[in-house]
């Protein structure tokens, strides 16, 4: 087994190419390194051990509840005890204040070192930022200072058994009596459901407030507490799924039984409050996709670099990496890692200036879309890499495919993310989120002819669509293409800026400018036309 190594100087030369083309408020590069250093030293030695013993127990149900491998408990209490379950937390509320670029760096280490602990902590910062934004100062004082220190953590509940992404039809009830409201129903596929992590959980549940021929307009939002002041608060944990990956991060089946509950913003704005911790869970998925293309890559490559298979030219022993196709397999997973990361800095750098959120909007599914693929295809080529010896668990990469698979279903599948692009992204704003997509890849590109005609086509494309009495049917292949034009847009511009650096050389980003995958024959039948 090879032991896990941060990708520190991937990230840190990502993120300072792509921070430097803009200035940010409350942004410290020496700062942000040396936090970001400091944690990749706590993920290699303390984190990343316990990801194959997680993998192997799993968690498992008890009467007690929920109980994970024993040896994540001292690893979590490390967590908290160096507070950075509180990195981006305001520091009026126990927080270090930090930027999301910091935050960023944190959570693709986490991710690579052990992704099914990081599932389970990971939601904070967006439940804080739910709060921060939604919630009465009262419920900011209560409730963020104990999920920064670490003594809580959260959840999102949102699917049902009759209700996954069509959340039009959840049943979930909250009632008022007056004196406060209390919360009926049953969410499942919820992740960190339960643990004995933290001492208390605070789950924000999507519940109806309305009739059900209201629809998402009866939606409201509420956070609920697993123990309230102390004691149960009806809510029952019916079951922990057995899973294909991630067996460590407990994925349960609930039930609320009049469960006290505080409304968090507008009775019937409930959605618009969860997208707050939607949008961040799907960066912070893009992210994990970027930590299991980087991971694969890894561990292929110095796979790549001692095995000795066949000879060469001259007759001498050959590695595996001497041979061609394997080659141009880590040179797809080398690009794709480094593409990826670049993608989701990029849409964290235009987050945090915050004075384009429609194009924010635009690329956040993108980013989710084309990363989670990524680490989906890069563990893939690990596997083929390898060979047999891919295939058994001592190596790691079947794990991280099992892992990297979950990646492009939850947080709304990557299906449901395309339809998006071409209902409500591509007219967002009345276009001008499409409108600054397109400016943002002719910026990226300027100096280069190369990607002309992709640009050509992406904006045929879009028409085509807009006159469309169908749009849904072009979702596939316009997600498709915005998402490579995106990827081969900040290769070609990365490379330009790193002045010959070997990590963004102009023979990688050729590469990727001819990358196939995912583009297949995009649109050829109307582009064709």
């Amino acid at each position: 087994m090879s032991a896990f190594h941060a990708p520190l100087e991937d990230i840190l030369t990502t993120r300072q190419l792509i921070a430097g083309q803009q200035d940010m408020t409350d942004y410290d590069s020496d700062i942000s390194a040396s936090v970001i250093t400091q944690f990749a030293r706590f993920a290699e030695e303390q984190i990343a051990p316990v990801n194959g013993i997680g993998d192997a127990e799993g968690c498992r149900l008890t009467p007690a509840g929920v109980v994970m491998p024993e040896a994540f408990k001292p690893v979590y209490n490390q967590l908290i005890a160096d507070g950075w379950q509180g990195l981006s937390a305001p520091e009026e509320f126990d927080g270090m204040g930090l930027d999301k670029f910091t935050a960023a760096g944190v959570s693709e280490i986490f991710s690579g070192a052990c992704h099914a602990l990081q599932m389970v902590c990971n939601l904070v910062p967006g439940a804080i930022a739910i709060l921060e934004n939604f919630a009465s100062p009262d419920q900011q004082k209560r409730f963020i200072p104990p999920l920064a220190r670490g003594e809580w953590l959260s959840t999102m509940c949102l699917s049902e058994p009759e209700a996954g992404s069509d959340l039009s039809r959840i049943r979930c009830m909250a009632e008022t009596d007056g004196t406060g409201w209390h919360i009926t129903g049953e969410k499942i596929f919820i992740s960190g459901g339960d643990q004995n992590l933290s001492e208390n959980i605070l789950h924000f549940v999507l519940a109806r407030t309305g009739p059900a021929e209201k629809g998402l307009a009866a939606l409201s939002l509420f956070a609920c507490q697993k123990l309230h002041d102390g004691a149960a608060n009806g809510v029952k944990i019916l079951r922990v799924e057995e899973k294909l990956g991630i067996h460590a991060s407990p994925t349960c089946h609930m039930r609320f039984d009049k469960a006290r509950a505080e409304l968090i913003g507008e009775e019937g704005a409930g959605l618009q409050s969860m997208f707050t911790l939607m949008n961040h869970a799907r960066i912070d998925v893009a992210l994990q996709g970027v930590a299991h293309a980087q991971q694969s890559y890894q561990l292929a490559n110095a796979y790549a670099m001692e095995r000795i298979q066949g000879r060469k030219k001259d007759k001498s022993p050959a590695r595996l990496s001497d041979h061609s196709d394997i080659q141009r397999m880590l040179s797809e997973q080398r690009v794709l890692a480094l593409g990826s990361r670049a993608m989701c800095y990029t849409t964290l750098h235009y987050l945090e200036a915050g004075n384009q959120p429609e194009l924010v909007e635009f690329l956040t599914p993108l980013c989710k879309f084309f990363c989670s693929e990524a680490g989906i295809r890069s563990a893939d080529l690990a596997i083929q890499i390898l060979g047999g010896y891919g295939y058994l668990r001592e190596y790691q990469v079947e794990q991280i495919w099992r892992d990297a698979r979950i990646t492009s279903i939850y947080e709304g599948t990557n299906g449901i993310h395309a339809r998006a692009m071409v209902t409500r992204n591509l007219r967002l704003a009345r276009g001008k989120a499409a409108d600054d997509f397109l400016g943002l890849i002719k910026k990226l590109n300027d100096g280069h002819s190369r990607l002309d005609s992709a640009i050509a086509r992406w904006e045929k494309l879009r028409q085509i669509i807009e006159q469309s009495n169908d749009p849904e049917a072009y979702a596939q292949d316009f997600t498709q293409l915005s998402a490579h034009l995106l990827f081969r847009s900040i290769w070609q511009d990365l490379a330009k800026k790193s002045e010959g650096k070997t990590m963004f050389s102009s023979s990688l980003a050729e590469f990727a400018c001819h990358l196939a995958w995912p583009v297949q024959t995009v649109c050829l039948n109307v582009m064709d036309a």
